[in-house]
């Protein structure tokens, strides 16, 4: 005989509760994306040189480039040309298809060439 939840005897006293609350699966959700956080990595000096000459040479020739971006989950790739340079608050924008975008330099981790 096949055993199910009203099987007398069978310890099945959880299986017919398999529904979760939306809150707890948010919640699992938020840890396990907690725990594949990245930490932002430190550049060497050759690195910072390779991402400010890339940066340079965009903005006086006009050319597009291919910025690495940090992000604490997967990091992002950014094509465009630098439109400006903002040396106070250390910001670059980065213009593409018709829009623009800011980025902050110590959020630059490389460029792709």
């Amino acid at each position: 005989m096949k055993q199910n939840k009203l099987t007398p005897g069978s310890n099945m006293r959880w299986e017919s509760s398999r529904m979760m609350l939306p809150e707890h699966v948010a919640e699992i959700r938020r840890h396990r994306a907690e725990l594949e956080k990245k930490e932002r990595p430190t550049l060497d000096e050759q690195q910072v040189s390779l991402i400010s000459e890339a940066i340079q040479a965009s903005l006086i020739d006009g050319t597009d480039i291919t910025i690495k971006v940090f992000d604490m989950f997967e990091d992002r790739y950014i094509t465009g040309r630098v439109e400006r340079v903002d040396q106070q608050l250390r910001q670059i924008k980065l213009a593409y298809d018709g829009d623009y975008e800011w980025i902050k330099l110590s959020d630059m981790i490389g460029v792709v060439e």
